[in-house]
């Protein structure tokens, strides 16, 4: 497929601003931690910037690439991604920062498994459920070996420990199973005995998972201790009221809320720019979510509409997991707000998804008739 059509413009503007407006809050939610930290004021800002900057490059240049590239590398990469997870368990190999080894460090950079392992899971099971189009449905080749995969993938990640990032990968890969056409049976099965599983180790062992399930039941049983950090992104969303206390005046950033730029940013926003804002960040979300979808639907073949849809499912799970700790719907998980939160690794991974939906995007340029054509053409290949 040539890579000549035009690009989702609607999708473009979203994700671009979306991550201009995540450099300004990160940008006010760190001021007063990077004082307190011997830090340049804009030390936050600047990378935030840079990382940004960075992101909608590798946008920009994954829109132009045919996005059947990525059939070749489908298996390689979710090999390499498995690999990488195990590896974090090889002494000297992982980086333990905070009691989870849950990176890799190669000079400057840090690099995560559990981020990249993601993304080679939107393209393996695109390919597979393309190249085994026909075997979808059967219990032995449709679902058992991806289930598998799950298993493995949430085990290794579960370990580092990161339980949200492993909830957030299966989950994933369960919906793309899903969209492929995997029988719901298999799929509703699988994830009530996975669920039960996981109840039942958080429950037996204790520890850190437990008190954030207690926590999230009621924060306020330990305000200034164990949820301290729940509480205080509450107080900071209720501070808000209906259009905010105005960009850059937060009170909660000043040392009251930890690392406000990260996984609670959502709170300082809430804070800012009020119930208003957070309602149009949140309809912002939205509708990158259904562009994103509404390209998978009009894909030119099967590997380009999982693909897609991979993107959309991976989005909105983030999406909805950090918007729903912050407002103590949910447990703490620890995910970041995609395109606002500060994170290299997060924005990167965001942007290149988006960069290939783009290119996707391009491929509906052509007639329908045409697509259809097209689309039977590489089934049959398949």
């Amino acid at each position: 497929m040539k890579s000549s059509g035009k690009i989702d413009i609607i999708l473009l503007i979203l994700v671009v601003v979306l991550a201009v407006f995540g450099v300004v809050m990160v940008f006010s939610a760190s001021y007063y931690s990077t004082i307190t930290s011997n830090l340049s004021p804009y030390y936050y800002l600047q990378r935030a910037a840079q990382w940004a900057g960075l992101g909608v490059a590798v946008m920009v240049g994954a829109s132009f690439v045919p996005y059947r590239i990525y059939k070749v590398v489908a298996l390689p990469a979710m090999l390499l991604a498995v690999l990488l997870l195990a590896a974090l368990f090889i002494p000297g190999v992982g980086e333990n920062i905070n009691g989870a080894t849950r990176w890799i460090k190669v000079g400057p950079i840090t690099f995560m498994p559990g981020e990249f392992v993601k993304l080679a899971a939107i393209f393996f099971l695109a390919w597979y459920y393309t190249k085994y189009a026909k075997d979808t449905k059967t219990f032995l080749r449709g679902f058992l070996p991806v289930a598998a995969l799950v298993a493995v993938v949430f085990v290794l990640i579960y370990k580092e420990p990161n339980l949200s990032t492993a909830l957030i990968a299966a989950a994933a890969m369960l919906i793309i199973m899903f969209l492929a056409g995997v029988r719901v049976p298999y799929l509703v099965g699988f994830a009530a005995v996975s669920l039960l599983g996981i109840w039942y180790k958080i429950q037996s062992g204790g520890g850190e998972h437990l008190n954030r399930i207690s926590g999230f039941l009621d924060p306020f049983s330990d305000a200034q201790d164990k949820f301290f950090q729940t509480v205080q992104g509450l107080i900071a969303l209720g501070s808000g009221g209906l259009t905010g206390v105005g960009l850059g005046n937060s009170v909660e950033k000043a040392l009251w809320l930890p690392f406000a730029q990260n996984d609670f940013i959502f709170a300082i926003i809430g804070e800012e720019t009020g119930f208003v804002g957070c309602i149009l960040l949140m309809i912002a979300y939205l509708v990158l979510i259904w562009r994103c979808l509404l390209i998978s639907t009009r894909a030119p073949d099967r590997f380009g509409m999982l693909i897609g849809a991979g993107a959309a499912t991976l989005l909105a799970i983030q999406v909805i997991l950090n918007i729903g700790v912050v407002t103590s719907v949910l447990p703490p998980t620890g995910v970041t707000l995609p395109f606002i939160s500060y994170g290299g690794n997060a924005i990167l991974l965001f942007m290149f998804l988006m960069g290939i939906v783009l290119n996707i995007s391009r491929g509906n340029a052509q007639p329908v008739s045409r697509r259809k054509k097209k689309a039977e053409a590489s089934e049959a290949l398949a």
